[in-house]
């Protein structure tokens, strides 16, 4: 029941929210090798797997430029592949290492845990959601929109064959010392994502970019009767967590896809890979605001916008660019397709696609 009401607040609460970051579109990009030999899922990283491949920088506060704080601990994480799996690895570093949550598909990020996010196609929908915590529990689920678009989630789907394992550097649920922190490592088959990898190459081929993220949530504490307890943070309400990520969403939300990162599959990490971002870059920065703007549209007036000029909420250079590149818009009362250059299109369910 609580699951089920947690869900329901997390779909009620994004879904009435239609604000855009007002930070630039820049999703980090990192280049996963090729593993010559699987890793073992132990949660020590000491394979030669993870040698080879390199850490993806540290990760920042999710609202990125929107609020510049360097997170208290420092988390990292980085990927390797082969014909089988993808496979992900993760440092979290922490002076108090605790968990609580031992059921499979609680909401996990009620302990602190590590989070992956995974859209192989790119076009905002039927994605992959995983969870861990240090107890190696996990949560995972398919998005088959966003909650902002209505979802649903789907709590029953399961990565089929994943492996994930923990190793704490210090003890668990111990506040009388100082902990290190704990690692993270996790094998996902790429025969269990046949339901989110869509018109993506499954397994990717070299050279192909998928959609991904990483999100850290790390919840404040005091100590009471010697354990521990969350604490809500003066100003933020009941709030008492932070979210680490490694690509900026720009706002504290974690289910925008189109701010997630890109994963490039090569044959070494030195391989030369053309950057994913830059022949993908017009559609999010010009698209992606009119999807928004419509929705407030739509929340004001209880229909879309048939013409650009209706779209108050998209800013001036963004309406400019449009009309520059032989943007086109069309609209009912409840639908709305956004072509740019008869080439990328958006709907009224932030569906992102390219034609071919």
């Amino acid at each position: 029941m609580l699951r089920a009401l947690i869900l329901f607040c997390l779909l009620a609460t994004s879904a009435a929210a239609f604000e855009y970051p007002t930070t630039p579109w820049n999703p980090e990009w990192y280049r996963a090798p090729r593993a010559d030999e699987a890793p073992v899922i132990d949660g020590l990283l000491d394979d030669p797997a993870w040698q080879s491949a390199p850490w993806t920088d540290l990760f920042v506060d999710i609202e990125g430029e929107a609020r510049p704080v360097t997170p208290r601990y420092d988390t990292r994480a980085k990927l390797a592949w082969d014909d089988r799996a993808l496979y992900i690895a993760a440092d979290l570093r922490d002076d108090h290492v605790w968990g609580t949550l031992t059921e499979r598909d609680a909401v996990i990020f009620e302990d602190n845990d590590f989070e992956v996010f995974l859209d192989p196609d790119g076009d905002n929908h039927h994605y992959g959601e995983l969870e861990i915590n240090v107890l190696n529990t996990v949560w995972d689920l398919l998005l088959v929109k966003p909650y902002r678009d209505g979802g649903p989630a789907l709590n029953d789907w399961t990565i089929e064959g994943l492996e994930t394992a923990v190793a704490i550097d210090g003890t668990l649920n111990d506040p009388s010392d100082i902990d290190r922190g704990w690692t993270v490592e996790i094998t996902i088959p790429w025969a269990a994502l046949s339901d989110i990898t869509r018109s993506a190459a499954c397994p990717p081929q070299l050279g192909d970019a998928w959609r991904l993220n990483f999100s850290r949530v790390q919840w404040e504490h005091r100590i009471e009767d010697g354990r521990y307890v969350k604490t809500p943070v003066e100003g933020r309400g009941w709030k008492g967590e932070d979210n680490w990520v490694w690509s900026p969403q720009g706002l504290v939300a974690m289910h925008m896809p189109e701010r997630w990162g890109f994963v490039t599959f090569t044959g070494t990490a030195a391989d030369k890979i053309g950057d994913p971002r830059k022949s993908v870059r017009e559609a999010y920065e010009l698209l992606m605001p009119v999807y928004y703007a419509q929705r407030v549209y739509r929340e004001e007036r209880g229909v879309f916008a048939a013409r650009l000029a209706d779209l108050g909420a998209i800013p001036a250079d963004v309406r400019g660019r449009l009309t520059a590149v032989g943007f086109e818009l069309g609209a009912t009362e409840s639908t709305f397709t956004a072509t740019l250059g008869s080439r990328w299109t958006v709907d009224q369910d932030g569906r992102l696609t390219m034609q071919k």
